[in-house]
Order: C-alpha cells, then structure tokens, then sequence
C-alpha cells in the first residue's frame, strides 16, 4: 500500500511545478519533499519525473500516477471533512428548566424543529415554576421571565426578548359592554386578573403618562392560560404579554383596547453556568432559541 502523504508531496510538486515551490508551499525544507517524493518512486519502481536544474516534468507513467494521486487527495480532503462535520453536529443530552408558561408558549412549538435539526442531540425539558440551582441541580439551560433586571450572578445571560403586555377583551364581551377608551374607564369593566391579590392596573403611555386604575375582579389567576380562556370566554378584559395573546389576537378571538398604553414590560433571559455554555450541544441549543421566530409566542412570568 502506498503511503498517502507521499502521493501529497508528489502532487504538491507537480502543482507547484518544482520542488523548492512546493517545500515553499507546505512550509517544509526542499529535501523533505525530494526524498518523499524518491520514496514514492522506488515504492512503484518506476520514475515519475524528469529532473534537472533546468527542468521538471512528468514521465508518461508518471502523468498517469499523478491523475491518479490528485483523485486520491481530493477523495482523502472529502473523508476528512466527513468527520470534522461529524465531529462539529452537537450532540448529547442538554437539560433545561423552564416555566410552565415558558414550556407552553415558546418550547412547545419549537422543540420538534430543533430535534429536527440536530437529530443527535437529546433535550430533556423540567417544567417547574420552582427556582431551580441550575449547578447544584445539573441544568445546562434555564429560560426565566422576568419584571425587572435578574441580579448579577455567576450564569452568563442572553435575553430571548423584552414585549409589552396589553390590555385585551373578547368581540362578545365588548359588544355587551362597550370597548373603553381611555384607561380611567376601565373601572367600570371586569377584570381578569393575574394575582390573587392585585387590585390595580398601572398604565403607561408612550409619553410617560401613568394611570392606575381598578377593575372589577372577575377571576384572579396565577397562571396565563386560565386567563386566557377566561379572556377568550367573554367573561372580562386581562392584561397578558402580547405575544401569548398574539394568536388570539390575530385569529379575531380578542381584540387589543386601548392601543397607546401598556400594563409594563416582561423581559425573557437564557441563563447557562459559563462551563457548560461553553459546550457545543448547549451552545447549539441557545443560539436556535435565539432566533426570532415570527410566530413565537411569548411566554409571562
């Protein structure tokens, strides 16, 4: 069998069209690549080129080895990116928490095009409203919603998005009712609201004006999809980050009311322990949830 990086030299000789161009080439000394090439010669037993201090050329066997020779690299250049494509698909288990909200507005829909993607890569999902110890619990990834800036840590964060949450009722109920137009009107409407304790919406408009206002409680829950339905069930108006009632929304099922003023801002961070962001399969995983997604939802808190 012949040696392989014999048959580079060789090429690497023709191609370069001398010895001292083609050691100039591979960054090696001139004789490195005259003995290579020698070598290939006596491990054929025959000669491949006519060499003179004025000349080089190929002799007709060796015109036919080098065709040869330069398949055989172009094969063995093929083989080698295999493995190094190979060796760069993420691959391996990557775990990550979530939110109940977060699994159901912005996983659920996108983990299939991600197993899709990286057919090698396995996701194991812990849904939980629990704060988790992403070291002491052995997570890669947490996704946390959130009102104000996390506190400074040891987990390196990327923020997924930062989206309005708005006022929204259902056709029905603002045709029974009458759809407000000023935030002070609000008062006189049922209200869905997101704890079992709030009693106020506070407004803001894009000029910084500021309204709190008081809604009749209807139903309080801790959990967006209950509010939701209820919203979409007629049964009062509810604030909601704008991208879970997006599809409401666009579908007709609710209607956003007082278009210029928002209930806040919910932000949406990836936190990954540094060691482990830096691996290829979770570093594959948050750049894919990176992407924006123009029919992603939102998720709240």
């Amino acid at each position: 069998m012949l040696n392989l990086n014999d048959l580079h030299f060789f090429t690497q000789a023709v191609d370069n069209g001398g010895f001292a161009a083609a050691a100039r080439r591979l960054g090696c000394p001139k004789s490195t690549v005259s003995k290579r090439v020698a070598a290939l010669e006596a491990a054929l037993g025959a000669q491949l080129l006519y060499r003179s201090s004025r000349s080089f050329t190929l002799t007709d066997v060796g015109r036919d080895v080098y065709d040869h020779a330069s398949a055989a690299m172009i094969e063995a250049g093929a083989a080698e990116m295999v493995v190094q494509r190979r060796l760069a698909e993420p691959s391996g288990i990557v775990r990550i928490t979530a939110s109940v909200p977060n699994a159901q507005f912005r996983l659920a829909h996108r983990l299939p095009e991600l197993a899709r993607q990286y057919p090698k890569l396995t996701v194991q999902l812990h849904v939980t409203d629990r704060f988790i110890d992403l070291v002491q619990d052995g997570f890669d990834i947490a996704i946390r919603s959130h009102f104000s800036p996390l506190p400074d840590s040891d987990l390196v964060q990327r923020r997924m998005s930062e989206d309005p949450i708005t006022a929204v009722a259902a056709p029905s109920y603002l045709a029974e009712r009458g759809e407000p137009t000023t935030p002070e009107m609000l008062s006189g409407h049922d209200g869905l609201m997101s704890a079992m304790v709030a009693k106020v919406w506070r407004l803001r408009d894009g000029r910084g004006h500021t309204v709190e206002v008081a809604p009749r409680p209807r139903l309080h829950a801790d959990e967006s999809v209950p509010l939701l339905k209820a919203a979409e069930a007629g049964l009062g108006i509810v604030c909601l980050p704008e991208l879970i009632s997006a599809d409401a929304v666009g579908q007709g099922r609710l209607v956003r009311i007082l278009p210029d003023w928002t209930a806040g801002h919910v932000m949406t961070t990836i936190l990954t322990p540094h060691k482990r962001g830096q691996l290829p399969a979770v570093r594959a995983v948050i750049d894919f949830l990176l992407k924006k997604d123009a029919t992603e939802p939102l998720l709240a808190a």
